[in-house]
């Protein structure tokens, strides 16, 4: 498998022929430095396929399908519901969720959120290039912005609090029903007296206190994601 792997959302199949967008074919030609008939990787959500370049025209790659590397994939459905945060640490965020697997990402205005919208592209662009980084081949879906009562009244799943009053440490995924895992991450203000009441109320909630220091909204989030994959592992 070649180690040059980029997301093309068309549907793919053998001999299919097609084109690189302006973006791609730079990463290609001067990044890369890829030649004609060398292969790399194109993957979508129906799967990864082989392909090699055919011929450039005006600085744009043109090339063929060759064969097919994966299948679908059978994803585990790790969701992430967060407080926007400043952009940077966001960014840095967004990246590392997706590495470690997030399927779903629900931005979640908390009553102390300070930060209160998300840059859906370059949300998008982030997962892009993450997904291309660390083989997967599924990208994230990306929720619009909600309050906290919409998400807990529209949502099904085993929602794991990161909660600094819980006494809890360990997660035990016999627990867990086939329903998405969900991490909630609260902003950098931590959550309300009232927004904690409301959210251990819910169904199916699973307390749990990831680290006695108190922790940054980016670093909860992957402390708490690694916990998840260690657990359901």
């Amino acid at each position: 498998m070649s180690n040059i792997r980029l997301f093309f959302p068309e549907s793919l199949t053998i001999n299919f022929e097609s084109k690189l967008d302006k973006s791609q074919s730079h990463y290609l030609l001067k990044v890369m430095r890829i030649e004609n008939d060398k292969p790399f990787s194109l993957f979508n959500i129906s799967g990864e396929w082989e392909a090699v370049t055919t011929e450039v025209i005006k600085g744009i790659v043109n090339f063929k399908v060759t064969k097919q590397l994966r299948q679908k994939e059978n994803k585990k459905e790790i969701w992430l519901a967060f407080s926007p945060i400043k952009s940077n640490y966001q960014n840095f965020m967004i990246q590392k969720a997706t590495e470690l697997g997030v399927t779903k990402f629900i931005p979640i205005i908390f009553d102390r959120s300070i930060v209160r919208k998300i840059n859906q592209e370059r949300f998008n662009k982030i997962i892009i290039e993450a997904c291309e980084q660390s083989n997967r081949i599924h990208l994230p879906d990306i929720s619009k912005p909600q309050i906290l009562n919409e998400f807990l009244n529209s949502n099904e799943v085993n929602l794991v609090f990161t909660d600094l009053n819980s006494e809890n440490k360990k997660l035990d995924k016999s627990k867990f029903d086939t329903k998405p895992i969900c991490v909630l991450v609260g902003p950098e203000g931590d959550f309300s007296e009232e927004e904690r009441e409301k959210i251990l109320k819910y169904k199916r909630v699973f307390s749990i206190k990831i680290n006695d220091n108190i922790l940054r909204s980016e670093t909860a989030v992957i402390s708490s994601l690694s916990i998840i994959n260690y657990a359901i592992s």
